[in-house]
């Protein structure tokens, strides 16, 4: 099973795109961080006001999909359907597997 793990900004044009963000962020993050296979869920604030960076991490590619999914029929979804979003995903499984093999080689220094 693969990681997914999201990475990026939202970008607002106006103030008013950011208050939209600031108003729905609370209730979305909430319901985000309770779907299952969610392990991290963080949209912050940037010095820039209308730009926001965005981390997910979800357990598996079925996880994310689901995330996807219910964001898209939310309020979250529809408030912020306008705002620009910059975001790369990754699939982790390649990264994982490298960590454990690397872990699991003896110590060279002995």
């Amino acid at each position: 099973m693969s990681r997914v793990n999201l990475d990026g900004r939202l970008i607002c044009d106006t103030g008013e795109q950011a208050a939209t963000v600031a108003r729905h962020l609370p209730e979305h993050a909430r319901l985000s961080l309770a779907e299952a296979g969610c392990l991290r869920f963080e949209v912050n604030a940037m010095k820039d006001p209308l730009i926001w960076e965005v981390s997910e991490s979800f357990a598996s590619r079925e996880a994310f999909d689901a995330h996807q999914a219910r964001v898209a029929a939310s309020a979250w979804g529809a408030a912020t359907a306008g705002i620009r979003r910059e975001y790369t995903v990754v699939e982790a499984e390649a990264e994982a597997e490298a960590e454990a093999e690397a872990e699991a080689e003896p110590d060279a220094r002995g």
